[in-house]
């Protein structure tokens, strides 16, 4: 009886990325509010023909790891990309085949590694390719001969491989001698490498613009939620509204500051991530909150919609009273709501408006306040 396929990926992330600058080594950067790392190791952790992955990561960066991906298995390797790789395949157990990849090729789809996994079937070696559509010319400062590019292929990973195969291939590699990747070692070895269409998705992130282009590969969701809140005026209350203490005669009553701008706000984010409101998460009956700064509720919120990646595109706020006069201290409001949002001027609208004296606000009974949120979410490369 042949034996079942047990198919294991190891995730070459031991470079440093000089080239692509930044903090930290390219690999751990972020795109889109997320290591770049982690979009190639979710896409091996939910393929069900993947047992385990493997990440190898050069000495001190297990760390960046582990921030990164949690409590995946995690490798030291090598000086090289080749000594890297042999640490890995040491560490594959009884798994009959593995799949190398660059974790600078972040955006992985299913589809790929579904025709490697198939290949592997029937072949020892697989590779993704796309074909070369350019026009290919030698020379360096005259154009010279155009090369022919019929049979040319550009070559991605992840690389498939029968376990022994490659065992093998590292096994008789010249000493000093550098590969430039897995597929040639097996080549030379006499196993035929296989060719699956590849993805224009799998490009590679070298460079700092790179990153730029990997962004934009990113889909955003919009989503946007409406906030509303309603509180009394009373005399001997101090009145804060979008953050900012105002003068008059009466202030908002309520187990906070009662800043209902604020709370609308709040709900409105809140909304946008389906995550309650904002009672949900500050009881009025625990007496924890009693005359809390409202500003920790709004940044509460947004520090939720940052867990998930998220961006706050825009918020608009309207406060609905008739007294005191809300244009005096429009721009107050404006700059502690930025402020608490990080978010520029130009992304946050206060505005107010009367109700023509009549119902509870026109007879200076209270203050409501609406707000609408508007923010992004990441979903799945484009």
């Amino acid at each position: 009886m042949a034996q079942a396929q047990r198919i294991v990926a190891i995730i070459v992330a031991a470079g440093t990325g000089v080239r692509a600058g930044g903090s930290v080594p390219k690999q751990f950067a972020p795109i889109a509010g997320r290591p770049m790392i982690a979009y190639s190791y979710d896409a091996f952790a939910t393929h069900p023909a993947i047992a385990e992955t493997i990440v190898v990561v050069a000495d001190g960066q297990q760390g960046l790891a582990t921030t990164a991906l949690g409590d995946a298995m995690i490798l030291v390797g090598g000086p090289t990309r080749r000594e890297s790789v042999t640490n890995g395949l040491a560490a594959v157990g009884d798994a009959t085949h593995v799949l190398i990849h660059d974790a600078a090729r972040p955006f992985l789809s299913h589809a790929v590694i579904d025709s490697l996994v198939a290949t592997l079937k029937t072949r020892d070696a697989a590779i993704p390719v796309l074909p070369v559509t350019d026009t290919l010319a030698r020379g360096s400062v005259l154009l010279g001969d155009i090369v022919p590019r019929a049979d040319l292929n550009r070559v991605q990973t992840p690389q498939a491989f029968a376990v022994e195969a490659l065992r093998a291939a590292h096994a008789v590699w010249p000493a000093g001698e550098e590969a430039t990747d897995d597929a040639q070692m097996v080549r030379r070895l006499g196993v035929g490498v296989a060719l699956v269409q590849g993805s224009a998705m799998l490009e590679k992130v070298t460079h700092p613009e790179d990153f730029a282009a990997a962004e934009a590969r990113v889909a955003y969701e919009t989503r946007t939620a409406m906030g509303f809140d309603v509180h009394r005026l009373e005399t001997g209350e101090e009145l804060w509204l979008g953050g900012v203490l105002i003068p008059h005669d009466k202030g908002l009553s309520g187990h906070s500051d009662a800043d209902v701008a604020l709370h609308a706000l709040t709900d409105a984010l809140l909304g946008t991530i389906a995550a309650g409101d904002i009672g949900t998460h500050f009881p009025p009956s625990d007496p924890q909150w009693k005359g809390a700064d409202s500003a920790q509720f709004l940044q509460h919120a947004a520090k939720l919609i940052a867990d998930k990646r998220g961006r706050i595109d825009f918020v608009d706020l309207t406060i609905m009273c008739e007294a005191p006069k809300i244009g005096p201290h429009r721009a107050a409001m404006t700059a502690r709501i930025a402020d608490l949002l990080e978010l520029t001027l130009d992304r946050v609208s206060v505005k107010a408006t009367t109700t023509e004296r009549l119902g509870f606000t026109g007879r200076g009974e209270g203050i409501a306040a609406q707000a609408v949120a508007t923010i992004r979410l990441p979903g799945s490369p484009l």
